[in-house]
């Protein structure tokens, strides 16, 4: 912040007369209404919200304000910041379009594969007389929105399985992630890179990096978490970068980083953004990550998150919590 105010650059704007870097205080940017509320089955729920600023937020923003200052960091600092990491792959509306995106090309296969295990298991229990009990639904499978249905096609009954991709399916994802999985996840040797004289790190509506570079130089953003030479970083003040190598030793912390490296981290960070780019100083960033100017698409995605919560609670009402059934 620059006096109460961060730089935000819009990477979609609708003219070009749009201020192209504009201060704002924090309350006004990375804010969307209802990301995480969703509709339980009789009422509106923002349980997801307080979660994450309870478990994942205000520990980590302890922690980062011992980086900042340089404070030594204690093994729960580094845990901290990990954890907030990994909240921060999952969480924005990025990482929402990205699982909604997979999950509409692979959804209906692994759906269709898993009716099939179950029909075939139920079909031996009832062979060999083994009597099977309801299983019972626990957390995070809770919140699942899927619908188990009899159906009955040209006089055939049958077994139809039917999930709501959508809010609800990504909160029950992040729920598992940062529930259950966050605890099998390697945790790497984390350290603290800084940015050289003249240069700081920007950062974005999608701030946490999975860099993968591969034998013909060429990189994604896609990387995994478990994937050796995999680089795992993200922005903590524009001076400060959390970073980890998958599989190899991170550097000393504190270490400085040349010019080039860090022109390389930057660009990298810039490529990450979906929508916003956030920046102490704007030097290059414009050139580099030029905007669109798009009325059209201005306003489509205006309209989109104008109708979020009523077009996606209007879907979860038909999806009530499992464990209320």
């Amino acid at each position: 912040m620059n006096e109460g105010k961060v730089l935000t650059y819009r990477l979609v704007v609708p003219h070009v007369k749009c201020e192209i870097w504009k201060a704002l205080s924090p309350k006004s940017i990375a804010k969307l209404e209802h990301l995480y509320s969703y509709f339980s089955g009789s009422k509106d729920s923002d349980e997801i919200e307080r979660w994450l600023d309870r478990d994942f937020e205000v520990p980590a923003s302890l922690s980062i304000a011992k980086v900042v200052t340089e404070s030594r960091l204690t093994s729960e600092d580094w845990n901290n910041l990990f954890r907030f990491a990994v909240a921060q792959s999952v969480r924005t509306p990025a990482g929402l379009h990205s699982f909604m995106k997979r999950q509409s090309e692979t959804l209906e296969a692994v759906l269709s594969e898993s009716m099939k295990g179950s029909v075939a298991r139920i079909d031996a229990a009832l062979t060999s007389g083994v009597h099977l009990e309801p299983a019972q639904v626990l957390d995070p499978f809770d919140k699942l929105p899927l619908k188990i249905e009899l159906v009955n096609k040209d006089g055939e009954e049958g077994i139809q399985a039917r999930v709501l991709n959508g809010r609800k399916l990504w909160i029950w994802h992040l729920e598992n992630v940062l529930k259950s999985v966050i605890h099998r996840m390697p945790t790497h040797r984390w350290t603290i890179l800084r940015a050289p004289d003249g240069v700081t790190w920007p950062t974005t509506d999608n701030p946490f990096t999975r860099l993968s570079i591969g034998e013909n130089g060429k990189w994604n953003l896609e990387g995994g978490w478990g994937v050796r030479d995999t680089r795992l970083f993200m922005p903590l003040s524009p001076k400060h970068l959390l970073f980890a190598c998958v599989g190899s030793r991170p550097p000393q912390r504190g270490t400085t980083l040349s010019i080039e490296e860090a022109a390389f981290f930057r660009m990298m960070i810039l490529n990450g953004a979906s929508r916003y780019v956030y920046a102490s100083e704007t030097r290059d960033i414009e050139s580099y990550l030029p905007r669109t100017v798009s009325r059209e698409l201005y306003d489509a995605e205006q309209k989109l998150w104008a109708d979020w919560h009523e077009s996606q609670s209007r879907e979860e009402a038909e999806y009530p919590d499992l464990k209320g059934i």
